[in-house]
């Protein structure tokens, strides 16, 4: 009975979240109350609930004060510079304006946040690539597969559920898979040289009295997307893109006015960059080091940072109300959880499911159920959310796993390995964002971005087992 309830409390929750007949806060709570009670919970369901709530705590707090943080550094400006730096290190080279988008990217990614990582890239680089008459394609790609490989940092979404469904800290998922994260980054930034090197051929081929191996590469005259305006190899960086750049179609001028880098904004802070920059870089060490718990950390990040950077209370208040919607959006979606998570291992149906599943696993696949749970993992989160996954799978296979001696923090590491599969899901808004700012088609992108994803994932995966990070039992 409890495992007939509980696969189909699963596949409730999966159904509604996954036909947007109900948004997951509301399904995370709603789902899981109704079976309870029908498992004969009562009145300590409550009791089954506040007990997950305590265990998420730490992780609400780390992606509250994370989100603020690195949005504070948006919003100062600590990007900006770096924007800059990229720019004028790419110049004109296709194949290194291929390799600046990942870099950017990468450091872009760092806020956790997708949809503002694809607009600040989209925003600063695509008038590039129109420019050079280059496919924007590859801007998705590398983009796309370069956030989706840093989508495993702990205030990034798929670590965090993954500690608050399993009760374990973000932490101790995160930092013994570095090396792995390291090892997938190095295979995405390959990739990107790959395909920039394959843009700089098809250019020369195309029009070899401009790109050719002894001519200096510059836009092609009368192309789509060209200006008047200098090369980021003329210095001016950022501020270039200040001018207007013209959409592939001729229409539609693309700025930096009104994106988060937007160099008019009230809240940058250039005498401080070096300040910021310290700070953050004090923090990635500290958070390596595994010196504080991270949630203490970034709570002290966000307050010097607060405080440094706005020192009257007054803007405080308005750059934490700034940042209100995404930390409700997300620290809410976390302590819903709890009613998921409490009522399935309240109720004991994460017990009957996980003895279920032993029964029916063949013994010898048992000891090897991290490496499934990382290649489940690839194809479940690019046809579910994360949602469905880390909160409705993952803690059934850790409770099988629990059988033949694997540790919970093992399932967790191996479940954030198809994260570069998953950020390329359609359902996933940030990448239906990048792909229509680009103004390019989801299925050219997956063309493109799948298989490569599928590597990256498979070596973060092999990486992660040769080091010992995840365990056979």
């Amino acid at each position: 009975m409890l495992v007939a309830l509980g696969f189909l409390m699963v596949a409730t929750f999966m159904a509604l979240i996954m036909t947007k007949r109900m948004t997951p806060l509301l399904a995370l709570i709603i789902v899981p109350t109704v079976f309870g009670l029908f498992a004969g919970a009562g009145l300590g369901i409550g009791d089954m609930v506040m007990e997950a709530v305590k265990s998420m705590s730490s992780t609400a707090a780390l992606l509250m004060f994370a989100i603020m943080y690195f949005g504070i550094m948006i919003d100062v400006g600590l990007f900006d510079k770096l924007v800059d730096g990229i720019l004028r290190l790419v110049g004109n080279d296709p194949a290194k304006v291929v390799l600046g988008t990942a870099l950017l990217t990468g450091l872009i990614s760092l806020d956790g946040d997708g949809s503002t990582t694809f607009i600040v890239v989209t925003a600063a680089l695509l008038p590039i690539y129109q420019r050079l008459g280059m496919s924007p394609v590859v801007l998705t790609c590398v983009a796309g597969l370069t956030n989706g490989t840093l989508n495993i940092v702990p205030w990034g979404g798929p670590t965090a559920r993954a500690a608050a469904a399993l009760h374990v800290d973000a932490s101790a998922v995160f930092v013994p898979m570095i090396p792995a994260l390291a090892v997938g980054l190095v295979v995405v930034f390959a990739f990107a040289w790959a395909m920039g090197v394959s843009e700089r051929k098809r250019l020369q081929r195309e029009d070899p009295l401009r790109w050719g191996p002894g001519s200096v590469m510059t836009a092609p005259s009368g192309s789509k997307g060209s200006t008047n305006t200098k090369t980021p190899s003329g210095g001016r960086g950022v501020a270039l893109l200040e001018k207007v750049a013209v959409r592939g179609d001729g229409t539609e001028p693309v700025t930096m006015n009104g994106t988060a880098l937007d160099p008019n904004r009230e809240t940058l802070r250039p005498k401080l960059f070096f300040f910021n920059l310290a700070m953050t870089v004090a923090i990635m060490v500290l958070l390596v080091l595994d010196l504080l718990p991270l949630s203490y950390l970034f709570m002290i990040g966000t307050a010097v940072a607060l405080l440094v950077n706005f020192p009257r209370i007054s803007d405080q208040a308005k750059m934490i109300a700034s940042h209100s919607s995404e930390v409700i959006a997300v620290v809410s979606m976390v302590l819903a959880a709890a009613v998921l998570t409490g009522v399935l291992s309240g109720t004991g149906m994460v017990d009957a499911m996980s003895a279920w599943l032993v029964d029916v696993i063949p013994t010898s696949m048992g000891p090897y159920l991290a490496i499934l749970t990382g290649i489940i993992s690839i194809p479940a989160t690019f046809f579910m959310s994360n949602d469905a996954f880390y909160f409705g799978i993952l803690p059934v296979l850790t409770e099988a796993g629990a059988h033949y001696g694997i540790p919970a923090v093992d399932m967790a590491r191996a479940s954030i390995t198809g994260q570069p599969v998953h950020m390329q899901s359609p359902l996933v808004p940030a990448i239906l964002l990048l792909v229509s700012m680009s103004r390019v088609d989801l299925g050219d992108h997956h063309k493109k971005v799948l298989w490569r994803a599928l590597i990256v994932s498979l070596v973060m995966l092999a990486t992660g087992v040769l080091i010992g990070a995840i365990g056979i039992g």
